[in-house]
């Protein structure tokens, strides 16, 4: 069969919301640099109301070190998306050369940063799914197609928990 075209060097760039549940996700080949891929990434939210037309953009997006760069933050603002996003320590050094451009990661973004750990359970609760978590499959569209179905999975188990305790 040969090597896994969709495996093992695949990644996976996810948006998930409060609860662990995945709203979006795009796989790229390894070699694709994560911060290229946070537009994109936000572009594939969907999210459908009671009425009207379906949300598209969150109101902050929690994000590890692999997306601080100028264009992402500049593409958060002018999309009026507020962003929690720790600088890298080279970009932190490059802002102390510069005195105008103040570093600021507070107490308040600190503790809004360790809310991101959602995003880490919502890929733990996908890779429960033993095709997932080794990555297996022959090609990406049909791990994309398990990432899909282990997603919507999870979106049924979790709606159905949260109507039961009603």
């Amino acid at each position: 069969m040969g090597r896994s075209r969709g495996g093992l060097t695949t990644k996976t760039h996810l948006v998930c919301d409060g609860r662990s549940r995945a709203l979006a996700f795009i796989l790229t080949p390894g070699q694709v640099a994560d911060t290229s891929m946070l537009a994109p990434t936000l572009g594939q939210i969907r999210v459908p109301g009671a009425v009207g037309r379906p949300r598209t953009r969150p109101e902050r997006v929690l994000a590890d070190t692999g997306y601080p760069s100028k264009s992402n933050r500049a593409w958060l603002r002018a999309h009026g998306i507020a962003a929690t996003i720790p600088e890298r320590d080279d970009q932190i050094a490059h802002r102390r050369n510069k005195p105008d451009r103040p570093i600021d990661f507070g107490e308040q973004q600190k503790a809004r940063y360790r809310g991101r750990n959602v995003v880490e359970r919502c890929f733990n609760r996908l890779e429960q799914w033993r095709g997932i978590a080794m990555r297996s499959d022959k090609t990406a569209g049909s791990y994309h197609a398990g990432l899909c179905l282990a997603a919507t999975l999870h979106w049924l188990t979790t709606s159905n928990r949260i109507a039961v305790q009603r």
